[in-house]
Parts: C-alpha cells; sequence; structure tokens
C-alpha cells in the first residue's frame, strides 16, 4: 500500500468516476484502474462497486476513506511544518450531537480558512456514531456530553478506544417548550411537572441506550415519547403538541424567533459539554481553529452562566 493509493481511493470517491479522477490525478485511466485493483487485492476489501452511473463506494471502502484522509492529513501536516507549503488543500471533519454552538464554531473555522482549497465535514450523528467515526478516523473531532448518569459507561467506551475527552463547559439542564406551554411560566420546572406532555428525543437507532441519549432522564418511563432525527422537527413537535425537550441552558439559534424558551430543570445533575478525540494523534490546525472556535463560545457561556447565577434562561447566544 503506498500513499499515492490512498490519494487514488479519496480523488474516486470525490468524483465518482475512474476518468473524472484520472483526469484531476493527471494520470491515464488504466493506471487508475490497474492501481485501484492492485490496492484491494493487497488489503483483500472491495472498496467501490462498478456501475452504469459510476464508482460506488463500499461500506468497507468509506472505512477505508476514513483512515485514508487522516494520513493525508498527517502527511499534509508535516509538509506543512517541514516543507513550508502553503498551497495544500485542507481537510477536517467534526461529528457532533445536534448542538448549533458546533455549526457556529464550524463557520468561525471555515471563514479562517476561506482563502485556501478545503474539505470540511460537519455532520450531526447519533452519540455511538460520533464515537465511532472519531474511532475509524472519519472525524478527527466528535462533540457530545457527559452527565452523571452517562459518565462512567461513555468514559469506559472512550477509554477502550483510546479516545480522549477534553471538557468544554458545564451547564444545568433546561426543559424547551413553547412560550405559550402550560409551564413556561415557571421560573424552574420540577421532573415531575413534565409527565403530562410530550417528549421530544432524537433517536440513536440501534444503540438506543439510556446511556447514548442526548437528553437526560430519558431512562424514566415516557407515556408521551417522539423520537425525531430531524431539529426541524424538534421545533414543530414543541410549538404545536406541547412537547418539550431536555438539553443544555444554550438557547439553539434555531429556535430563535419561535416562541421556544428554555426553563431551568430542577436537578443536581449536570451536563459537560466536550470534545473527543483519539489519543494517537496530532491536532491539525484546522483542528485547533475550530477547538480555539467551541472554547470561546464556552467563555461566553460561562460567563453568562455566572452572570445568571446558573439560572440560564437559555438567552447564551450560540
Amino acid at each position: 500500500m503506498t500513499f499515492q493509493q490512498l490519494k487514488y481511493v479519496a480523488a474516486i470517491a470525490k468524483y465518482g468516476s475512474l476518468s473524472l479522477a484520472a483526469r484531476h490525478l493527471f494520470i491515464s485511466q488504466p493506471s487508475l484502474t490497474t492501481a485501484l485493483r492492485d490496492l484491494e487485492q493487497e488489503i483483500q476489501k472491495t472498496l467501490f462497486i462498478r456501475t452504469s452511473r459510476g464508482m460506488q463506494i463500499t461500506l468497507e471502502g468509506s472505512e477505508f476513506l476514513g483512515y485514508a484522509k487522516q494520513v493525508m492529513q498527517q502527511m499534509q501536516i508535516m509538509e506543512d511544518h517541514y516543507c513550508q507549503r502553503e498551497d495544500s488543500r485542507k481537510y477536517f471533519s467534526v461529528s457532533t450531537q445536534h448542538y448549533t454552538f458546533t455549526a457556529q464554531a464550524f463557520v468561525e473555522l471555515v471563514k479562517e480558512y476561506g482563502g485556501d482549497d478545503y474539505e470540511f465535514s460537519l455532520l450531526e450523528e447519533r452519540t455511538s456514531k460520533i464515537i465511532e467515526n472519531v474511532k475509524n478516523l472519519k472525524s478527527e473531532i466528535g462533540v457530545l456530553y457527559l452527565s452523571h448518569f452517562n459518565e462512567t459507561v461513555i468514559r469506559k467506551i472512550l477509554k477502550e478506544e483510546n479516545l480522549t475527552f477534553q471538557p468544554l463547559f458545564t451547564v444545568r439542564p433546561h426543559v424547551f417548550l413553547a412560550r405559550r406551554h402550560p409551564l413556561a411560566e415557571k421560573s424552574l420546572v420540577q421532573v415531575a411537572d413534565l409527565a403530562a406532555f410530550p417528549c421530544v428525543t432524537f433517536d440513536q437507532g440501534d444503540e438506543n441506550s439510556f446511556y447514548f441519549t442526548e437528553e437526560l432522564f430519558s431512562e424514566r418511563s415516557l407515556p408521551k415519547h417522539l423520537l425525531v432525527t430531524d431539529r426541524a422537527a424538534v421545533v414543530d413537535f414543541l410549538i404545536h403538541l406541547e412537547a418539550y425537550t431536555i438539553a443544555t441552558g444554550v438557547l439553539p439559534s434555531y429556535l430563535h424567533g419561535q416562541d421556544i424558551v428554555a426553563r431551568p430543570l430542577a436537578t443536581e445533575e449536570r451536563m459537560t459539554v466536550g470534545a473527543v478525540q483519539r489519543g494517537d494523534r496530532i491536532t491539525s490546525a484546522p483542528g485547533q481553529t475550530f477547538l480555539a472556535a467551541l472554547e470561546k463560545v464556552a467563555r461566553g457561556i460561562e460567563k453568562e452562566r455566572r452572570r445568571t447565577g446558573d439560572e440560564l434562561e437559555g438567552e447564551v447566544a450560540d
């Protein structure tokens, strides 16, 4: 296996065509076909399926591509450091729970590299997929939360996979609901107050363990439970169904102007949001920029927390 073959796989996946990939790689199509065949034979994996519509990457190919991109990224870091290359393409990927403050940090990243060639990915994923993506090098950084309830289990998994968790900020959980919701007038919501209303949670698929949920107290018996995969559905359900969801005290920007409010939940539980990374990888320049942007968001949240005495009303801009 050669570094050149990794570049070939990345190009084929990007263009979905051997002829287009060969053109951009400045090699002949037969040479590219031979290189791919040799690689597949060497690793005994089928990376692409040839179809009438082009080259379709397989599941094994997607996993291989994740590793290949990380190797290419590490090589780029070395070349930038030692060869003073200024025109190299930047690769970076983040997998995150459904937090809009990660999108804000991602925007700052793109602004920083706006004049360069880059391929950046922001993936909103299930909790188990975030861990898998970082483990398999599909994403350099993952963003998720730990609580007293899930910390032991999640940290055990991270340790087993040689992943680290860098805390960014800790907040009191809040209940998000429509401004006209019967509980919206309360300054502090009790867990028992929620029993009569539908609870909205993000679906975790086959790994729908209580420890992987994005919302606290999902282990409770929920007589009215709505599972979603899309953030827009959360807004509709909260506004039209007197539903609620439990999240950080950071009022997401996609809820601004939608008559959604956040009320603190009466609990000693806390949510610590942090960044997950591989313990054996150097953080790339884009990764450092993204983490710095996340830390800037964290400082703003901490400043608001001190101002309000931890009684966040969800008005922290993110």
